[in-house]
């Protein structure tokens, strides 16, 4: 069971104190009672496993010394062969209580860091702070923090109303190539939305010390196994088959009747470069001086599954394609809740340079991800909806990834590898920064100002109109 998520003792010794923890935290029924029959059927069956392989060695070496001395080996041949059948079912029935024990660890989510607030939904999450151009960092009880942070001075445009202007945001001729939750941008909203990610690297690698990385858009089963997407997610994933062989038939007179393809499940598309961003460092012992490792990556991001049914289906807020900076850091176990503040601090700088209202929010037990032990959510203000909207989440996943790749570290004090811990956050994604910019920047003529830090992006263009 060496690609469990958690600590495989946990589920062999403690599963009625997992599944109260799991319940309490996460909301998540875990059967321990079929946990306890499966683990003592498991150990049944290799206590039997065990006694049935000594017994055949036994009487295999038996054999060879009746031949020796020229005697019958008929009778203990025979106890060989029932030997082996015994031992064939024993082995069957260990891998199908081995799989079924790791479909369940499979599906079981993380469990939440200590300093987690216990809830059920969003509602738990708590504001850790706010933050303002003007008016800098502000506590969560601030007096008026939670107030619109923008006044625009005229009633707000949303983004649809303001890219539709010479059809620079087009969704209708995207639903003619694409469907429904796909955008066409054009013009010098689509420079703006490039400049956003240029600028995004440009900080991550320059300032945060993060190492730009190009990765692979299509990865295999084993790399979303790996960060947990699968197999709990799989409806949530755009999968790509190929065919594996072809076959012909003909007529039986040398003529083509049809050809038959028999397809194979090969690829999926990235719902994040967190995904391969995270699995470099799969089946590998990192030496300890290579710790932390921070990649950073722009890169297409890809869900089947873009958000509730009929929610947010106007404009770039959900979208089957979207694009987004990524940060991932490989650290030291001892260091990544320290990784964990900087990585979302490198996140919040960003929205501070592009001077965007923001406020940070620790995600409660019942809003996490599923392989987040830990998670702060960046959450942008937008003039439109008169709302904080989500921009970036930075998650700590512990040794819960690590655990299912197999990643460690080689601890310098033991001589030994050992797990290491995986982190992730958006830094940030790009469309959700286009949105923010353009409602946030708006003018009353419908034109955008041009944020000072995306300018030098832009040919030095102070305004897009």
């Amino acid at each position: 069971m060496a690609d469990l998520m958690l600590d495989p003792l946990l589920l062999r010794n403690q599963p009625a104190d997992l599944a109260a923890r799991l319940k309490d935290s996460r909301g998540y029924d875990l059967d321990a009672a079929e946990l306890v029959l499966l683990e003592t059927e498991r150990k049944q069956i290799q206590v039997r496993t065990q006694e049935l392989q000594n017994l055949r060695n036994t009487r295999s070496k038996m054999i060879g010394q009746l031949k020796v001395k020229g005697e019958d080996t008929s009778v203990v041949m025979a106890e060989v062969a029932a030997v082996g059948d015994d031992l064939k079912q024993c082995e069957q029935r260990l891998a199908e209580v081995l799989g079924r024990i790791e479909a369940i660890a499979a599906g079981i989510p993380n469990l939440p860091d200590a300093s987690v607030p216990v809830g059920a939904d969003e509602a738990g999450n708590r504001i850790e702070h706010y933050w303002h151009p003007q008016h800098g960092q502000r506590a969560a009880d601030a007096a008026g923090a939670a107030d619109a942070p923008v006044d625009l001075g005229f009633a707000p445009k949303d983004h649809v109303e303001l890219g539709a202007r010479h059809g620079w945001l087009d969704a209708e001729t995207a639903a003619k190539l694409s469907g429904a939750r796909f955008t066409v941008l054009r013009g010098q909203l689509a420079r703006l939305h490039r400049a956003l990610a240029q600028f995004m690297l440009d900080l991550h690698t320059g300032e945060h010390g993060y190492e730009e990385t190009n990765v692979p858009l299509l990865v295999n089963a084993d790399a979303l196994k790996g960060t947990g997407q699968l197999p709990k997610f799989e409806e949530d994933l755009f999968q790509i088959w190929s065919p594996e062989d072809e076959y012909i038939e003909d007529d039986g007179y040398g003529n083509v009747v049809q050809r038959i393809k028999d397809w194979e499940l090969e690829y999926y598309l990235i719902p994040t470069s967190e995904v391969p961003l995270t699995n470099t460092v799969r089946e590998e012992i990192v030496e300890a001086e290579r710790l932390p490792i921070r990649m950073t990556a722009h890169s297409m991001c890809f869900r089947a599954e873009a958000g509730s049914a009929g929610r947010d289906t106007r404009g770039m807020i959900r979208q089957h394609q979207f694009e987004k900076v990524e940060l991932v850091s490989i650290a030291k176990p001892t260091e990544s809740d320290a990784e964990h503040q900087r990585m979302t601090r490198c996140a919040e700088v960003v929205l501070e340079k592009l001077g965007l209202p923001y406020r940070r929010m620790l995600l409660c037990t019942g809003d996490m991800g599923f392989s987040a032990q830990k998670t702060y959510d960046l959450e942008v203000w937008l003039p439109s909806q008169a709302m904080y909207r989500e921009i970036s989440s930075c998650s700590n996943c512990g040794d819960f990834q690590a655990r299912r790749m197999q990643a460690r570290w080689r601890n310098p004090e033991t001589g030994k590898p050992e797990l290491v811990h995986t982190l992730n956050g958006s830094g940030v994604a790009v469309g959700r920064a286009l949105i923010a910019v353009m409602e946030n920047y708006q003018n009353e003529d419908g034109s955008i100002t041009v944020p000072e830090a995306l300018r030098p992006y832009m040919g030095g263009a102070e305004r897009i109109a």
